[in-house]
């Protein structure tokens, strides 16, 4: 993998890997989980896709062991939690989870993408990568949570966004659009995809 290409995806795993701490630190305090709930519940969105992409591609160590100071930041996150969110409280509403979840979705996707595809992996099957890294980690939060998963109760288009992102990923890299910008262009438009489709109030028919 180019290095530009390599650290382009590590500050994009960063950025997801905090966007969907967040998110799991928003659902835990609507909750009123405590410190240790609210670690766990954001650990396991933070790390779910990517363990169980990890776990798909038979790649060890997981991300999460070999990136130990990101779960030290999320325990940090979660001790301070309750009272950062206490005072932030209208900041923190669904409005404010659904923006998270959109930016983990977008950075996560193509991340899951890129490694797939560097593992020699089909096409099809790197796109699915790439949606299940995206879209698991909140489904393991709305579980913990004890909610129906996000991806299955809301009608506007989720996974569908991701998956779209995922092959325009895979056509611009076939295109021999350099990996960077291929990234920063596919992640984008996931984002702004799940973005719209919220505030245009799009929903898949039934």
């Amino acid at each position: 993998m180019h290095p530009r290409l390599t650290l382009a995806i590590s500050i994009m795993e960063a950025f997801a890997i905090f966007a969907y701490a967040i998110s799991g630190l928003i659902e835990a305090r609507k909750r009123r989980l405590d410190v240790v709930g609210a670690f766990l519940v954001a650990l396991a969105t933070a790390f779910g896709g990517g363990t169980m992409r990890d776990v798909l591609l038979s790649r060890r160590p997981f991300y999460w062991v070999q990136h130990q100071d990101y779960v030290i930041v999320i325990f940090i996150m979660a001790i301070f939690a309750p009272f950062l969110l206490r005072t932030t409280t209208r900041l923190f509403d669904q409005r404010a989870l659904l923006i998270a979840d959109a930016v983990g979705l977008g950075l996560f996707s193509i991340s899951g993408t890129s490694i797939a595809l560097d593992a020699q992996m089909p096409a099809f099957v790197a796109a699915m990568m790439g949606v299940v890294t995206g879209v698991f980690g909140g489904i393991m939060r709305d579980v913990l949570c004890n909610e129906v998963p996000l991806i299955l109760r809301d009608s506007r288009p989720y996974a569908v966004c991701a998956f779209a992102g995922c092959w325009l990923y895979l056509g611009l890299d076939w295109l021999g659009l350099e990996g960077v910008y291929n990234v920063l262009a596919s992640t984008g438009f996931i984002l702004i995809a799940r973005l719209v489709t919220l505030k245009l109030d799009v929903r898949l028919p039934h």
